[in-house]
């Protein structure tokens, strides 16, 4: 059996009784957020630094606004803000930190997280209780109490967290749950190794020279599309609606595509006999050899930032785990400049974007593959080898996303260099 987590969605069937203390909370984290904002700035304009949750937290505890939701509803509201400012401060965007929540006079309904200490769950009634804050507290109201209806396959139990979340009509429960799922034996004992680009989303090799490329032009395209429209429509008291609902379908496009993407690779996996995945790990890429922001020039830096790495390779985790494959993340060091024949390590083998010749065994070949298989060797110590189809590296198999499926589909030639 698996451990893992699930996130139920469910519907509130006393919305009306709960609505005006959800709202109230809604609005107090809004508050809180707000507090932590304005404390950021302070410290960054005396000092330079920007504090860490850690130290919103001992600052801002007996802070009157800390005392509006339950500890660990503030403590999470002021990680979101925190979390929000390291996002920040790692992209490439530098004129637009993290800013305050309202619109007009009026603060929004942020989410709202009540963890295990606050939450009672009542799983024959399907009642959940919710605990307010002190300020918020009323004589014989010292908690929320919603009813909730989920879909009739979906069995709540073991929460972890649940998340009053607004959907821009009304408000809807989101449980977090934690839950054991089988686990089947490995579909074979083949390896592969993933290659994450930044032209082509990733390539992957599969142990038998088996090669496929993912473009992400998709994601790229709806990037681009609906930040235009967000910004183009910001409106002078914060984001206007119409500039809320570009980021909200951008965000949904993205799940969807990422969620896809990781479902179709470990799907593959199991068609090829895959026992291990290796993956470059990226958690460094952003930095230099002293740990300060990694320059990549203005589109470089564009693209890189758009990219959730680390999101993508834990639902690749996941996926994976169900069908008892192990996802490993090994140093990408070299990789790309390595060529994956001969062993040949040298710079300007590399001579474009998405071409690798290399200058010793003069083999040409997609430089993402090229780099997915010297990762995919990381675990299977196998020394390179000079029998590899110079065909199958040159121009491997291409899966491309289709809009209107919402899947990816085979295409016999790869849109890449060369």
């Amino acid at each position: 059996m698996l451990e893992t987590t699930r996130t139920y969605v469910a519907r509130i069937t006393n919305h009306s009784q709960v609505r005006d203390d959800l709202d109230r909370c809604g609005f107090s984290a809004s508050k809180l957020w707000n507090v932590g904002r304005y404390y950021i700035q302070q410290r960054w304009d005396e000092t330079g630094e920007i504090p860490d949750d850690t130290g919103l937290k001992s600052e801002l505890k007996d802070h009157e606004r800390y005392s509006d939701l339950h500890s660990q509803s503030s403590q999470r509201v002021l990680e979101e803000l925190a979390e929000a400012f390291t996002g920040w401060y790692n992209s490439d965007d530098g004129n637009n930190p993290p800013g305050y929540r309202k619109r007009g006079d009026d603060h929004p309904r942020s989410t709202v997280t009540w963890k295990q200490k606050a939450i009672k769950h009542d799983d024959k009634h399907n009642h959940v209780r919710l605990s307010k804050g002190w300020n918020l507290k009323e004589s014989r109201s010292d908690f929320i109490l919603a009813e909730y209806e989920t879909r009739p396959d979906v069995e709540v139990e073991n929460i972890q967290q649940v998340r009053a979340i607004w959907n821009g009509d009304e408000w809807e429960l989101h449980f977090v749950c934690k839950k054991e799922i089988p686990v089947e034996d490995a579909p074979g004992n083949n390896t592969a190794g993933i290659d994450l680009g930044i032209s082509n989303y990733l390539a992957i090799d599969y142990e038998g020279v088996l090669s496929e490329l993912y473009p992400g032009n998709t994601l790229k395209e709806d990037k681009h599309y609906f930040t235009h429209e967000e910004y183009q429509t910001d409106g002078e008291n914060g984001p206007s609606k119409r500039a809320l609902t570009a980021r909200q379908t951008l965000s949904r496009r993205k799940d969807h595509f990422l969620h896809t993407l990781s479902k179709h690779i470990v799907q593959r996996c199991v068609e090829e006999g895959v026992e291990t995945i290796a993956v470059g790990d990226l958690s460094d890429i952003r930095e230099d050899e002293t740990g300060d922001p990694q320059n990549w020039g203005a589109s470089g830096n564009k693209k890189l930032h758009g990219w959730e790495f680390d999101r993508f390779i834990r639902q690749l985790e996941y996926k994976a785990e169900e069908h008892g494959i192990l996802v490993d993340r090994v140093n990408e060091e070299n990789t790309s400049k390595t060529c994956s024949c001969c062993g040949q390590t040298r710079d300007a083998n590399r001579v474009e974007r998405g071409l690798y010749v290399c200058s010793s065994c003069e083999t040409t070949m997609n430089a993402d593959v090229n780099g997915a298989v010297n990762i995919r060797r990381k675990i299977t110590q196998s020394p390179p080898t000079g029998d590899m189809s110079n065909g199958c590296l040159a121009q491997p198999g291409v899966y491309l996303f289709d809009r209107e499926s919402g899947r990816f589909t085979p295409r016999e030639q790869a849109d890449c260099k060369p």
